[in-house]
């Protein structure tokens, strides 16, 4: 039943650290930051992605982790609990901890043909509406689990389909109560012939202007291969999505199946710490690790 978890879970961090280390007590495996991203395998140029459905052909500025360095950054460093699966991580070639520090998780979620026929007619003011409602309907079971409550600000970039590409971005500004700093939810989809390609990011909304530039390079950039791509689907053998182009938007399948809920009693313990967001085809954790030099990350297992 968590199987669009993977969608969420990828961007739980501490936020600001309130000591000088980040490992459990008594935990000797403490390193430095430095220490930490030096220890990372980040690459560069073409990236064949893991199953070979989809490349990232990545410009100077970029650096891609894989699946295990990217496990590495969200559990050790970012304080996300284990187990995530993903296809990696697009970074800044400037690195991802830090002030500015950031990245893009890549999963596939693989329901099916995505048909994109109501790209002309999706009334995204309507569905913003809809998306706001459905968050402060939830904010009565995050209060319930001891949570604060959250909003959806609005658009931070309203959705836009390209139909040459057939990829799809928008982003959201979330805010949560108590918080000064406004969170920034930018989120890529890239359609393909039995899915859909999944790459999100989360920043605090003073990047807006930074992270808005970037994630159109990583529009770019990422693809499915040859065999794999939109056009290549065959109505005789290939599965059709049970959701169009607005599901993906309003919170896809995920939506349905009532996950919002079981995800707050899956994070209960970390209630201090996050923030909890509707978005693409699932849930996206928000709130960034504010890495300070000197700090020290767990290496842990």
């Amino acid at each position: 039943m968590f199987k669009h978890l993977s969608l969420a879970l990828f961007l739980l961090a501490l936020g600001c650290m309130t000591g000088a280390h980040a490992q459990a007590p008594g935990d000797d495996k403490a390193v430095s930051v430095e220490q930490f991203v030096a220890s990372l395998k980040p690459q560069s140029g073409k990236i064949d992605l893991p199953g070979g459905l989809a490349t990232l052909n990545l410009p100077d500025s970029f650096r891609y982790l894989t699946p295990a360095d990217a496990e590495r950054v969200l559990v050790q460093a970012w304080g996300n609990p284990p187990g995530h699966k993903s296809l990696g991580m697009i970074v800044p070639a400037s690195g991802v901890m830090g002030k500015d520090g950031w990245g893009v998780i890549i999963t596939y979620e693989g329901d099916g043909h995505v048909a994109d026929n109501e790209a002309d007619t999706i009334k995204y003011d309507e569905l913003l509406k809809d998306m706001q409602e459905a968050v402060l309907e939830e904010n009565k079971e995050r209060k319930t689990q001891g949570y604060a409550a959250m909003q959806l600000v609005g658009w931070a970039e309203k959705p836009s389909y390209e139909k040459t590409t057939h990829k799809m971005f928008w982003a959201k500004e979330l805010s949560i109560a108590g918080e000064a700093e406004h969170s920034l939810n930018y989120n890529i989809r890239v359609l393909g012939r039995q899915g859909v390609l999944v790459l999100n990011a989360v920043a605090s909304m003073d990047q807006i202007a930074s992270i808005r530039q970037e994630m159109s390079k990583v529009t770019a950039f990422s693809d499915f291969t040859p065999g794999n791509r939109y056009a290549d689907y065959n109505p005789a053998t290939d599965k059709m999505a049970e959701y169009g182009l607005a599901a993906l938007v309003a919170g896809g399948v995920a939506s349905k199946l009532g996950l919002f809920g079981k995800l707050l009693v899956f994070l209960l313990a970390f209630k201090k710490l996050i923030i909890i967001a509707v978005g693409g085809a699932g849930v996206a954790i928000v709130n960034f690790f504010r890495g300070k030099r000197g700090d020290k990350v767990d290496l842990g297992k």
